[in-house]
């Protein structure tokens, strides 16, 4: 009997499914199928039923964040870049938009509703979730009180690749020893202690030792594979002076980039553009320091050092020399440095220079062995108003209808503002300067905000994460942010 009632509903739903196939194939005549978004829609359609998710492990893996790139920032970088190519904007797709997985991020610090960099990058790299102000920590961890770090270090995605015998390597545009960086190879009750003049006494006699000493023992003093970025000065004695006439911040006498030449006599040490074009492409350990301090901003770039795409691709190259693998962190540092000084224009100037280092990547690797994740650690408080009509200037004045848009007393906006930070006014209303198309064009102006800051805030909403390659497909809905270290794990085999 209960044989015969399955093979009733079993013919039902096979009847049912007839039906419905049937209905959707018969279909209706749509009056608009030759317009051109409806045929680039149904064209997206096919490309995403031939997209097939990539189940099997990874060789290499390739870690992008966007320090501070917002929803908002991709949005305004997609227009800008669009705008630069000619094109009306809004219509154009970054490289990082055109991956075919994609998720939220939540990014919330365990002590924080709107998180830091150290704490969110920290649970990219480590699998956890953690304080504000921490690096590669658990939440047992006090920020600031070095004795509460032994037994509470949580062993990174970097230090289980090298374990492994995979390559590894960090790339930043930020001093290598900022917060995002830092995550991948340093322990730290404190992110600001990136060189020994930096640690209180206290934390140096309870055995703490600073970033930049972390960074030359990593791995056993084995270190990585390849570091690019800024920070010349966390090396180097306060009595050195650098080859751009800087000079260095450490107080305990040690030459750190002398201490790294000793330990790799085969290594590439760089700090400029010429030397950076001089790594030979067999170099097993390659140190670039290009900055004192950060890199400079790309808008402001002249080709004295490399661009994040440069670097880029010059470390997947290097890295690619180890027939089992890398582990590769990339970050854009500048985005966050940017949007802090409310300066939005170098903020979009970074953003796509980020998009640009996306596409060296995605052009350079393969697909079936190499996972890339494309992501930030935390948002920021720009926005887009004001109704702007199609194609105006991203970084302009409001238009609509062909006419400059005007607030309540009369004055002009501009379609991107952040909700607070150092450009708004000690009055608003109608005592808010009245801006001209001239002046919110220029590569320094700070766009106006709500609330009066010498430094604009990060903010707690989503990132985006992209993904391609092997287990991007794991990447579905909104997700804890710690959760991309789990898929790197999928992907690469990390733990036991």
């Amino acid at each position: 009997m209960k044989s015969k009632k399955l093979l009733l509903v079993s013919g039902i739903l096979t009847a049912l499914a007839g039906c419905s196939t049937q209905s959707q194939t018969a279909g209706v005549d749509a009056p608009q199928k030759d317009d051109v978004w409806f045929k680039q829609a149904q064209a997206d359609i096919a490309k995403a039923k031939a997209n097939m998710p990539i189940d099997k492990p990874a060789k290499n893996v390739i870690l992008f964040v966007g320090d501070g790139m917002s929803v908002g920032t991709i949005t305004a970088a997609r227009i800008f870049e669009g705008q630069r190519r000619g094109l009306m904007g809004e219509e154009y797709r970054l490289n990082m938009e055109t991956m075919p997985n994609m998720a939220l991020s939540k990014t919330y610090n365990t002590d924080a509703q709107t998180p830091d960099s150290a704490g969110t990058a920290s649970a990219m790299v480590t699998g956890v979730k953690t304080k504000q102000g921490v690096i590669s920590v658990d939440d047992n961890v006090k920020r600031g009180f070095c004795n509460t770090v032994k037994g509470n270090e949580a062993k990174t995605a970097w230090e289980m690749a090298a374990e492994k015998g995979l390559s590894v390597g960090v790339v930043s545009t930020a001093r290598i020893t900022h917060a995002t960086p830092a995550t991948a190879y340093a322990h730290s009750a404190d992110r600001n202690w990136e060189n020994d003049a930096t640690l209180p006494n206290i934390a140096k006699n309870q055995g703490c030792v600073d970033i930049a000493q972390q960074l030359i023992s990593f791995n056993e003093g084995k270190g990585m594979d390849v570091v690019f970025g800024g920070g010349r000065r966390e090396f180097l004695p306060v009595d050195v002076v650098d080859p751009e006439g800087k000079k260095g911040k450490r107080k305990d006498g040690q030459n750190l980039v002398e201490k790294w030449q000793t330990q790799h006599p085969d290594g590439q040490y760089v700090y400029d553009q010429k030397g950076f074009e001089s790594i030979p492409a067999d170099a097993k350990k390659v140190f670039g320091l290009f900055e004192s301090s950060h890199m400079k901003y790309e808008a402001d770039r002249r080709g004295d050092e490399p661009s994040l795409a440069e670097m880029t691709s010059k470390a997947i190259d290097l890295l690619s020399n180890n027939k089992d693998g890398y582990l590769l962190l990339v970050e854009a540092g500048r985005i966050d440095h940017a949007h802090h000084d409310g300066n939005a224009a170098r903020a979009l100037w970074d953003a796509v220079a980020y998009d640009e280092a996306v596409k060296a990547a995605l052009d350079k690797t393969n697909p079936e062995d190499t996972l890339i994740i494309v992501t930030a650690d935390h948002a920021h408080t720009l926005i887009s108003n004001g109704y702007s009509e199609r194609g105006n200037p991203i970084l302009g004045l409001s238009k609509s209808n062909g006419k400059l848009s005007v607030d309540a007393y009369g004055k002009h906006y501009t379609t991107l503002s952040y909700g607070n930070g150092p450009g708004a006014v000690e009055k608003g209303g109608a005592d808010r300067p009245n801006p001209t198309e001239e002046e919110v064009m220029n590569i320094d102006y700070r766009q106006q905000s709500l609330i009066k800051l010498d430094s604009e805030t990060h903010s707690g909403e989503d990132v985006a994460i992209f993904a391609r390659g092997p287990q991007a497909y794991l990447f579905q809905g909104a997700v804890e942010q710690n959760y991309i270290f789990h898929v790197m794990n999928e992907a690469l085999g990390l733990t036991k």
